[in-house]
């Protein structure tokens, strides 16, 4: 079953993809053209990591970055040391973190190694998010060109806009998984090649890697991928005019997906029986997906981080600023009504077909974005959504649903380029209504141009970490941590054992850090390791810069707490930063001097080094 119908105005032509390999030499350099201007693009929005890759951290979403940089460094120690991609005990030392039901991004992590090893962790993730951006771009690009337009600049226009959305530059404050946009188009070329006969097993092998390679970067935009791909072949096969041709298409298709479950499945066998039954695996997911819902006037409004945000149209309807995941814009808007129309209305035979699937999945799409219960402008309606009916089952509870609407960016691309491919193509057209039609899209699309995420300065390691001072204090294998402990608020301790584990040799282990375990709601997951007591008196002094008069039960509870750690030393750097507001260094150190004792001066850092039954010392025993 071919979705590639005949072109918009012409229905005997052939289909796009011979007229697109006719260009030979001029369609490679279109493509040389698009793909460097998508990466320079892509370098625009990330200039401020790419200034001072070591100094510089996004500003929306520290937790995240450190994370992603976590997972790079321990790339390199997963090559290194033999261990497990999907299991480790480097991170909330002794329990561990399950790799496998986190965003582990093990294909990053690998193929990067060598880049890692060689300019740290920092500049890999500043690498991996441009050529995510540039990447996605550029192949939604390649897919248009092939399947569904035949002019390149339409496809450019549509490869743009779904690689450079509001949605995909508010995640990219952050998120490695989410910015691999390129995913979906990839996937998508290759099931759309299943129908065709005597290639089954080519087709299928081929789509079982690619399956096994989106799992492993981003598994929840390749569930959404699967089920828009789904979504719209159904539909389509279901029309009158498709179903002779879908009936003679199914048996090669279902022999194709046949070997792409085998391939897929022996190749994530072993992650996906650690995702959801492995070791700190849990269901659900440690956010409130009520909270994480699109608010239906998010699709009217303007994304922060736009040339309408600089001018001051930006919304703040979202849940955060890495979750803007519509925010299209009321022109933009009134541009795709106009043009699904104006497609219909000229539909040749085929095309027709194909149009109304496409419909289908961006209004389904659009309902589950909106979440188990409508909110509009800020407001949570008694409305119940069909969401409601599936959120507690698998899969849909360890999604966002407020992220389905990426789909609905792929969907408007997608009605982007066919609709300029059409102006493009038909003769019949006047200056005056290609003029129209130039205007309709520079209105909608020029104010949401990104612009640069916003950055700012990061504390600098420590010469106690980068000079490996810290081996001095604790065994290769031992377990540290930085005062306060790592978590989302407060990265920067994660962030330094990355680095570490980027340099190879010896390494130690840390308590707690930002991921996602078990601890939550009826068995649901949660954000980082339940907090202990000795936890709490270093976040609450922290981020509120209380200092609790600590008495001997405080003592004791910390020698639990550390012994069960086995920590070795804990050290305080000179500048402390919080992920979200300012940290109270003061109220640390006293905390941690009344706790611990006076420390050692080491590297830029106080340092306190832990004898394991003795510190923290009773009150008692310290007076005469």
């Amino acid at each position: 079953m071919s979705v590639v119908a005949a072109a918009p105005s012409e229905s005997a032509d052939p289909p796009v993809a011979s007229t697109a390999r006719a260009g030979g030499r001029r369609s490679w350099r279109q493509h040389l053209v698009v793909a460097v201007a998508a990466l320079g693009l892509a370098a625009w929005v990330t200039n401020g990591l790419w200034r001072d890759p070591a100094g510089h951290v996004l500003t929306k979403n520290v937790g995240d970055q450190a994370f992603f940089e976590w997972l790079l460094g321990y790339g390199v120690y997963l090559l290194g040391h033999g261990a497990d991609p999907f299991s480790t005990d480097m991170l909330n030392a002794p329990v561990g973190v399950n790799l496998a039901a986190n965003t582990s991004i093990t294909v990053f992590i690998v193929l990067f190694s060598p880049l890692t090893m060689l300019a740290g962790p920092q500049v890999s993730f500043a690498a991996i998010l441009t050529l995510n951006l540039a990447g996605s771009a550029f192949a939604w690009y390649l897919f248009l060109r092939r399947y569904l337009v035949r002019h390149a600049v339409a496809a450019a226009v549509g490869g743009f806009f779904c690689g450079f959305a509001p949605g995909f530059i508010s995640h990219a404050n952050g998120h490695l998984n989410w910015t691999a946009g390129w995913v979906a188009p990839v996937v998508l070329w290759w099931v759309l090649k299943l129908p065709e006969r005597g290639r089954w097993l080519r087709h299928g092998l081929i789509l079982g890697l690619l399956v096994a390679v989106g799992f492993s970067i981003a598994a929840e935009g390749l569930f959404f991928t699967a089920l828009a791909s789904g979504l719209f072949l159904i539909t389509r096969s279901l029309l009158p005019e498709c179903r002779a041709e879908a009936r003679r298409a199914l048996p090669t298709v279902l022999a194709g997906l046949g070997v792409t479950a085998v391939v897929a499945g022996l190749l994530l066998a072993y992650p996906l029986f650690m995702h959801f039954a492995g070791p700190q695996s849990f269901s659900g997911t440690g956010f409130n997906q009520a909270h994480y819902a699109e608010d239906i006037g998010a699709y009217f409004e303007y994304p922060t981080r736009s040339v309408a945000g600089w001018l001051g149209l930006g919304s703040d309807l979202a849940p955060n600023p890495t979750e803007e995941t519509s925010y299209f814009g009321l022109p933009l808007l009134i541009l795709v009504v106009v043009s699904l129309v104006t497609l219909r209305r000229h539909a040749a035979p085929g095309r027709f077909e194909t149009l109304a699937a496409l419909y289908t999945v961006g209004a389904v799409f659009l309902v589950l974005s909106l979440g188990p219960q409508l909110k509009f402008f800020s407001g949570t309606t008694s409305i119940k959504l069909p969401y409601a009916a599936l959120q507690h089952l698998p899969l849909f509870d360890s999604a966002l649903p407020g992220r389905f609407a990426l789909v609905v960016v792929g969907v408007v691309g997608i009605v982007l380029a066919l609709s300029a491919d059409r102006v493009l193509d038909d003769p019949m057209q006047t200056v005056r209504s290609h003029t129209l039609w130039a205007a309709g899209f520079a209105v909608a699309l020029v104010p949401l141009v990104p612009l640069p995420l916003l950055t700012t300065e990061r504390v600098p390691e420590p010469p106690f970490i980068a000079d490996g001072i810290w081996k001095d204090y604790v065994t290769d294998g031992g377990t540290m941590t930085t005062l306060p402990f790592a978590t989302t608020d407060t990265a920067d301790g994660q962030r330094w054992q990355a680095y570490t584990m980027a340099r190879r040799g010896a390494q130690f282990r840390i308590p707690d850090g930002y991921f996602l375990g078990p601890g939550g709601p009826e068995g649901t997951g949660q954000i980082g390791a339940t907090q202990r007591h000795t936890d709490w008196l270093f976040f609450r002094a922290a981020l509120y810069g209380y200092v609790a008069p600590l008495d001997d039960y405080d003592r004791a509870q910390a020698r639990i707490d550390l012994a069960d750690w086995n920590v070795q030393a804990v050290f305080l750097p000179e500048r402390i930063t919080g992920s979200h507001s300012p940290l109270f260094r003061a109220a640390v150190e006293m905390t941690a001097t009344d706790l611990f004792g006076e420390p050692e001066h080491v590297g830029g850092v106080l340092l306190w080094r832990i004898r394991p039954g003795i510190d923290p010392v009773a009150r008692d025993s310290l007076e005469p």
